[in-house]
């Protein structure tokens, strides 16, 4: 048995999904399956309750999989202070974040990181919120940068930064020729709104709803990237956090106003496994977003 084997078996264990197993391990389906039958053969015993319909661990299969995560946690205790004993900062960090982040937050940071640490790689994927938040449970990811943290019992939260909610339109949109917007002139306007499970579309309604404005949404997406360029061809507004429009406004693509109804942020935080051994390029990565002023 390999430590890689222990890994694959206990994300199949912790996914409940052979396919989500061989992702995560970026095998197929059949290698984890073969794995898991190679692993019964080697202990004699039955892993998987094979009557059940749903996945079921037999008693011993969870015997193994407590021993095996403890051998992971050890092995990777190891290799963190293996590279503390040889004051090493490098290999690769793996990072899931959603657009917004990735594109608008994330690459000062990384710009002043790789400077400092120029062995280490980052890897960035952009996610869905909600996947963010999987890939960080199943190891596929480090760390997890979200907008609005939710609490897990899993998880460390750790907050870095927090961008303000602004009114984002068209020049030629008539609300873009007053002088004083208040949230009362959105009443009844046309909204380019983000999918119902995005946090800023939460956030968004939330404010709505608090003052008593009823909006027309007539375009939902899942990202800010597209609901730009429908800003741009004056299909509605939107309320977007402020720093991800700063290159259109600069370019007078879009206009932005403020929210007259009080300051509204979007609060910015880390995620990553609660007692996990963190490497030292992992430490310094988070270090770094808490605590530094990103060179631009």
């Amino acid at each position: 048995m390999h430590i890689q084997n222990f890994k694959t078996f206990c994300d199949l264990v912790e996914t409940k999904s052979f396919s989500k197993a061989a992702r995560l391990n970026e095998v197929t389906q059949s290698a984890v399956s073969q794995q898991l039958k190679a692993m019964e053969n080697h202990y004699d015993m039955l892993i998987i309750d094979r009557n059940q319909k749903k996945f079921r661990l037999t008693p011993q299969g969870t015997a193994l999989y407590s021993t095996f995560k403890e051998i992971l946690s050890l092995y990777e205790k190891l290799n963190c202070e293996i590279q503390e004993m040889r004051n090493i900062v490098s290999g690769t960090i793996q990072i899931s974040t959603v657009n917004s982040i990735g594109l608008h937050e994330l690459p000062p940071y990384l710009k002043s990181f790789i400077k400092e640490f120029p062995s280490v790689n980052a890897r960035v994927e952009y996610r869905r919120a909600n996947l963010v938040y999987e890939d960080v449970l199943h190891g596929t990811a480090d760390i997890g940068l979200v907008a609005f943290p939710i609490n897990h019992k899993e998880l460390t939260t750790i907050n870095f930064a927090q961008d303000e909610l602004v009114v984002a339109m068209n020049p030629e949109h008539p609300l873009a020729k007053k002088k004083n917007l208040t949230i009362k002139d959105l009443n009844g306007k046309d909204f380019i709104s983000f999918e119902k499970d995005i946090p800023t579309r939460k956030a968004t309604d939330e404010i709505l709803s608090n003052a008593g404005v009823e909006i027309s949404i007539v375009m939902e997406f899942d990202n800010v990237e597209t609901v730009k360029r429908a800003l741009e061809i004056n299909a509605g507004i939107a309320i977007l956090p402020g720093n991800t429009v700063t290159n259109e406004t600069e370019r007078n693509q879009l206009t932005t106003c403020k929210l007259d109804h009080g300051t509204h942020v979007r609060p910015l935080a880390i995620i990553h496994k609660k007692n996990r051994m963190l490497t030292p390029a992992l430490r310094s990565f988070v270090e770094l977003m808490k605590n530094a002023n990103p060179s631009a």
